[in-house]
């Protein structure tokens, strides 16, 4: 791998308080994700906002501003977590697809590719800018954007099941699973935009827990406990 987009579950970063941040989970992810950049690697990170807000389960407000406001927290989380990153030794940025003052900058590809020259982890922030589009969605798009290798989708559960294991104690866990069957069986892997996104442009992924330990590290150099999703 050359270069890889790393989807982070904001659930998941707030541990065990399933609200907010928790530091500790976040500086380890930042540790990690240095190992890998000092190693030499390009990384691209997307941040999901569920730590803060899930629009879809309002039913009192606006459709579109209930995702603005999604948007905005995946700001707040990029912008947190890339300043973790800075205080242990790394190069940041976030983009944004919309103007944030001089919180972020605008995204560019041009812009993702000359931080990527000088060692810096790019953090794309604000979904893709519209409503009605999950980060799942702005995950893949960025990755195929960014001409990423391949997803690292580190979630709260530690890979693709054929149903969800906190409810069914017997649900099977897949160790590969194609986009195809993704889409064909709705596994959940990531939303329907997002997974035929992936299958249209062949864009594979590599699903794992984020807390377990070192699992970023491990997953990119081969020590691979999830699930793979082939295209």
């Amino acid at each position: 791998m050359k270069r890889v987009l790393l989807k982070l579950s904001g659930e998941a970063l707030a541990g065990d308080k399933k609200t907010g941040f928790d530091e500790p989970t976040v500086t380890a992810v930042a540790h990690q994700v240095k190992e890998l950049v000092d190693d030499g690697l390009e990384v691209g990170i997307v941040i999901g906002g569920g730590n803060f807000w899930r629009g879809r389960s309002s039913e009192k407000i606006d459709r579109t501003k209930a995702d603005q406001i999604g948007m905005l927290a995946t700001v707040m989380n990029c912008i947190y977590v890339s300043e973790i990153f800075r205080s242990v030794g790394m190069k940041t940025k976030v983009l944004t697809p919309f103007a944030c003052g001089a919180f972020t900058e605008l995204f560019s590809k041009d812009v993702v590719n000359e931080c990527f020259s000088k060692g810096m982890v790019t953090f794309y922030a604000g979904g893709t800018g519209h409503p009605y589009f999950s980060t799942d969605t702005a995950t893949v798009l960025r990755a195929i954007e960014i001409e990423a290798d391949v997803i690292l989708l580190a979630k709260s559960i530690d890979a693709v099941y054929d149903s969800d294991p906190k409810k069914n104690p017997d649900a099977k866990k897949y160790d590969e699973v194609s986009i195809q069957e993704v889409i064909d069986k709705k596994l959940g892997v990531v939303d329907m935009a997002a997974s035929i996104l992936c299958m249209e442009n062949k864009m594979p992924m590599l699903v794992f827990g984020l807390n377990e330990e070192n699992s970023i590290v491990e997953t990119v150099k081969g020590n691979f406990k999830g699930t793979r999703v082939t295209v």
